[in-house]
């Protein structure tokens, strides 16, 4: 960052530290933060990159009794006579103006969100670079964040291969359907997916209170005909539900909807939860879309008014899901992995024939967003390093 410090004062009886930096912005820290944020290692242990000054022992209406500075840090003396350094970088990246904690919590989240709809160009990265070379892993999971769908060629027709993907993120997610488990036709399937049936858009897994953040679909063998995959961008469909239909729209993100999943597999599972279909953060920002119609419960927690306008609304959001406009349709072929943003992509199946043998089979595993974006952040400051160390 390389930010220079031009002035410093304490201001507001002591309560207030001013920084002028050298290109004319102004920052302003309360004290009883950077009492807090001390980072001796008295009160920071920098081998955990943890606090270590516990809020008992802080005294919230502290002032600074001393302050020098230069340049490249500052040093304040509290009224204790204990001392806390610095460094202007660290200052600057945590600037309380608007502007810069915007752009802080951009830099950590990485919330760009390209839309898109039946014209999507489906990204496409090789699976072996992906696993090698932490550039292309760095792709993979940038435009994963930032499109919510990335297609692997290139691997195996063997089980096993998104096990390789968990390690190269760091784990995959455990769920009551194993650490990964296979999707194709079966007698006496326990979910719907294990049928030659279609499947209409859903995400997986509302039965859980924090339903898997990212899905892997590997296929290893795929059916000649029928069988094709349809994705569509939840988050923009939800923009267009509250453009065209803002009752619709409120309707769905403000009820709770009761989710079941029951049965046996990895172990016997009696799972419920509820869940708005649209999740809203602070903001009004669609954060997830909740919505399996075939572990939607029956038991339905709402006034009996509430009924018909809800499945109303409902209707209206599956309708536009399945406009053409916003439909994007394509075919898995043998060694191909998708990865996609569960919280934001519904995915469906074109119903195929069933035949004496497996005639279509995926593998599939989740993981979650956290475990991503956390691999994500690491790729991205490992290709940053690099390549600021081969420029010129």
């Amino acid at each position: 960052m390389n930010c220079a410090i031009q002035n410093a004062e304490v201001l507001d009886g002591a309560h207030l530290l001013q920084i002028l930096w050298h290109d004319g912005v102004e920052s302003f820290y309360p004290a009883v933060w950077l009492r807090d944020n001390c980072q001796c290692p008295e009160c920071y242990l920098d081998s955990a990159k943890a606090r270590k000054l516990l809020v008992e022992t802080l005294d919230v209406n502290i002032g600074i009794k001393g302050l020098s500075f230069d340049k490249k840090r500052v040093h304040i003396t509290w009224p204790n006579e204990h001392c806390s350094d610095f460094e202007a970088d660290w200052l600057k990246k945590r600037c309380f103006s608007q502007q810069a904690r915007e752009k802080l919590q951009r830099d950590l989240f990485l919330p760009e969100c390209q839309y898109w709809g039946s014209e999507l160009q489906l990204p496409t990265l090789d699976f072996e670079d992906v696993l090698r070379n932490d550039e292309h892993a760095y792709r993979w999971l940038s435009s994963l964040k930032r499109v919510g769908i990335v297609r692997l060629t290139g691997a195996s027709d063997k089980r096993g291969e998104v096990l390789k993907l968990g390690k190269r993120i760091g784990f995959l997610y455990l769920t009551f359907y194993g650490h990964t488990w296979q999707v194709q036709d079966k007698i006496d399937a326990n979910n719907v997916a294990y049928t030659t049936g279609k499947l209409s858009f859903h995400t997986d897994y509302p039965a859980l209170h924090h339903p898997p953040g990212v899905q892997l679909l590997h296929c290893i063998k795929q059916t000649v005909t029928g069988g094709d995959s349809e994705i569509v961008d939840g988050f923009n469909v939800c923009r267009k539900l509250e453009e065209k239909n803002p009752r619709a729209f409120q309707i769905l993100s403000s009820t709770f909807v009761d989710f079941t999943d029951i049965g046996v597999d990895y172990c016997d599972f009696s799972v419920q939860s509820k869940h708005k279909i649209i999740e809203l953060d602070d903001k009004g920002q669609v954060v997830r879309v909740n919505f399996n119609n075939a572990t939607r419960d029956t038991i339905f927690d709402v006034p009996v008014e509430r009924v018909q306008p809800f499945y109303t609304a409902l209707k209206e959001f599956v309708d536009l899901m399945n406009c053409k406009e916003f439909k994007f349709t394509f075919k898995m072929n043998p060694g191909d992995v998708i990865t996609f943003d569960n919280w934001r992509l519904l995915h469906g199946r074109r119903s195929y024939e069933a035949g004496t043998e497996i005639s279509r089979h995926l593998e599939g595993a989740y993981a979650d967003w956290d475990v991503v974006m956390s691999r994500l952040r690491i790729l991205r400051q490992s290709v940053q390093n690099r390549n600021r160390i081969s420029d010129p």
